[in-house]
C-alpha cells in the first residue's frame, strides 16, 4: 500500500453525550491502495477488520466513496457489483457486505462512519437509501464536499464532536435527497418545486390544489404523492405553514387588526387565523404579540 500525505484512519470512543444529537461521526479515514497491495489495510480495531472470505457486518452506516481505481461491493441482498471511480456505497448497519479494490488497479477510498438513534428513522422513512451504490455524479460531489469536511476536521484535530455531529447530518441529508432523486426523477422533482413556488408567492389567494397539480402537469393523486415526499408535507399543509408564517411577521411589525392580518394573509377570518395559529403555536395571535412587544 502507498501512503499519501492524506491518508490517515480515525475512530472516536462512544459517548453518551452525543445521543441528544441524534446521529455523530464515529469514524473516517482516507487510504491509497496500490494495485497488488493486500487489503484491506491495517490500522482497523478488531470489530471492523475483514477478510474477502469471510465479510463482515457493523452496526454502524458507513459511506464509502471511491476517488481512483477500480473494485467490487458485495452484499447478500444485492450480490456483487462493479464500482469505478466516482462512485459512493453504502454499508448499511446489520448487513452482511465485502468490498476490495482490483488487484490490477488499486484504488483511493475515502469513508466516514455514522452512528445514532436517528439512523434507522432515516432508512424507514427513505427505503432507496437501501440501495447501496450512488452513481449520479452531482450527488457524489456533494457527498465528497462534505467527505472533504469531515476528514479536515478529524485530521486537524480540532472539532468538536458536536460539529462533526453537524457534518453527520449533512451526510444523512444528502442521501436522503440522493433517494428522492433516484425514486422521483428530475422532472417530477421541478414539477414540485414549480408548485412550491407558486403557493409561495399566491398564499394569500384562495387556491384550488387540483388546479395547480393540472397547472404543474400531474394527476391530483400524484401531486399530492409527489409532494409530501419531497417536501415532508401535504400541499395544503404547505400552503398552511406559509400563511402562517406570514401572519406571524405581520402581527410582530404592526397593530394591525386580526381580520385584516387574516384577510392579507389568505384566511377566511380572524377566527379560523386564530384556530389555526393556536393549533400550531400552542398560544393565541394576541398573547403571541404581546409576548414579542414584552420581549
Amino acid at each position: 500500500m502507498i501512503r499519501h500525505q492524506e491518508d490517515y484512519t480515525r475512530y472516536y470512543p462512544q459517548s453518551s453525550a452525543l445521543e441528544c444529537w441524534g446521529s455523530w461521526i464515529s469514524g473516517s479515514g482516507r487510504a491509497t491502495i496500490a494495485a497488488g497491495h493486500e487489503y484491506p489495510p491495517i490500522g482497523h480495531p478488531a470489530d471492523h477488520h475483514f477478510q474477502w472470505k469471510e465479510g463482515r457486518v457493523l452496526e454502524a452506516l458507513q459511506v464509502v466513496l471511491i476517488t481512483h481505481g477500480s473494485g467490487w461491493l458485495e452484499t447478500r441482498e444485492q450480490g456483487k457489483k462493479k464500482i469505478m471511480a466516482g462512485m459512493a456505497f453504502l454499508l448499511l448497519p446489520g448487513v452482511w457486505h465485502r468490498y476490495r479494490p482490483n488487484p490490477k488497479t488499486g484504488w483511493r477510498e475515502s469513508w466516514i462512519e455514522i452512528q445514532g438513534p436517528l439512523i434507522n428513522q432515516i432508512l424507514l422513512q427513505h427505503p432507496n437509501i437501501t440501495s447501496p451504490i450512488v452513481r449520479r455524479g452531482l450527488e457524489v460531489g456533494h457527498i465528497e464536499e462534505v467527505s472533504k469536511r469531515i476528514h479536515q476536521l478529524s485530521r486537524d484535530g480540532e472539532a468538536t464532536r458536536p460539529e462533526l455531529a453537524a457534518e453527520a447530518m449533512r451526510c444523512l441529508a444528502l442521501l436522503a435527497k440522493g433517494s428522492h432523486s433516484q425514486q422521483q426523477g428530475g422532472a417530477l422533482r421541478a414539477s414540485i418545486f414549480k408548485a412550491e413556488q407558486y403557493l409561495a408567492s399566491h398564499y394569500a389567494e384562495p387556491l384550488d390544489m387540483q388546479q395547480l397539480a393540472t397547472l404543474v402537469g400531474l394527476s391530483y393523486s400524484s401531486f399530492r404523492r409527489a409532494f409530501l415526499h419531497q417536501t415532508g408535507l401535504s400541499p395544503w399543509q404547505f400552503l398552511l405553514q406559509i400563511r402562517l408564517m406570514k401572519a406571524r411577521q405581520l402581527l410582530a411589525s404592526r397593530e394591525s387588526k386580526l381580520e385584516d392580518v387574516a384577510a392579507e394573509t389568505g384566511f377566511s377570518s380572524g377566527f379560523h387565523l386564530s384556530a389555526f395559529f393556536k393549533k400550531t403555536f400552542s398560544v393565541s395571535p394576541s398573547q403571541w404579540r404581546k409576548n414579542i412587544h414584552q420581549n
